[in-house]
C-alpha cells in the first residue's frame, strides 16, 4: 500500500476533508518525500574533495536527502584544522571515529576522542584541529544541506597555501564567516 492509499485507508482523508488547509501542506510534503530514495554508501565510496587540506569524502548531499542534511567523512593529518568560524544557515555535528580532534564551540575547547561528538549550532563560533600524532577520521553532518556547494568551490582553488581573501569570499557567499 503506498502512502496516499494508507492515508485514505486509515481515515486521515476525513481529517483532510474537515481541515482543508492541511491538504496543501500534506500534498507538498508527500511530493518532497517521494523524491527521496534510500542510499547505501560504503566506507570506500563517495566524492573525495581536498578542501584546503581537509580531505572530505562526501557520503550524502542535499540531492540525496531532500536538502535535509549533508554528511561527509574528514580524513585529516595532524595539525590540520578549520579556524574559528560561524555558520548563518546550518548546524553541524562532529563525531570522531579515529584519532583526536580539538574542537572549540562557543569559546570552550575540548579534545574529542573516538566515539565523542560535538554539536555546533548555527550562529555559534566553532573550529577544530587534529591533535596528536595520528590522522583523524571524523564524520561531520550539516543540516540543512547546501554547504556542499561551498566545499566544491573551495576544492577547486589551486594547490598550495590558500589565498585567504578568496577563501573568505567563497565562504561568505554561503553564509560562513571567520572570527
Amino acid at each position: 500500500m503506498d502512502r496516499k492509499q494508507f492515508i485514505v485507508a486509515t481515515g486521515a482523508g476525513v481529517g483532510f476533508a474537515l481541515f482543508p488547509g492541511l491538504v496543501q501542506c500534506q500534498s507538498d510534503s508527500l511530493k518532497a518525500y517521494e523524491k527521496i530514495t534510500s542510499k547505501i554508501v560504503k566506507d570506500t565510496e563517495g566524492e573525495i574533495l581536498n578542501v584546503i587540506g581537509d580531505i572530505q569524502t562526501h557520503k550524502l548531499i542535499g540531492s540525496d536527502t531532500g536538502n535535509q542534511i549533508v554528511e561527509w567523512v574528514d580524513n585529516v593529518a595532524p595539525g590540520v584544522g578549520i579556524p574559528p568560524h560561524v555558520h548563518s544557515k546550518e548546524d553541524e555535528i562532529f563525531r570522531v571515529i579515529k584519532g583526536k580532534v580539538e574542537i572549540m564551540v562557543a569559546g570552550k575547547s575540548t579534545v574529542l576522542d573516538p566515539g565523542d561528538i560535538a554539536f555546533a549550532p548555527k550562529e555559534i563560533p566553532h573550529g577544530w584541529k587534529v591533535v596528536g600524532t595520528e590522522k583523524a577520521k571524523m564524520i561531520t553532518t550539516a543540516f540543512p544541506a547546501g554547504i556542499e556547494y561551498m566545499f566544491e568551490k573551495l576544492a577547486q582553488l589551486p594547490a598550495g597555501p590558500p589565498d585567504f581573501e578568496k577563501v573568505t569570499s567563497i565562504c561568505a557567499e554561503h553564509g560562513v564567516h571567520f572570527v
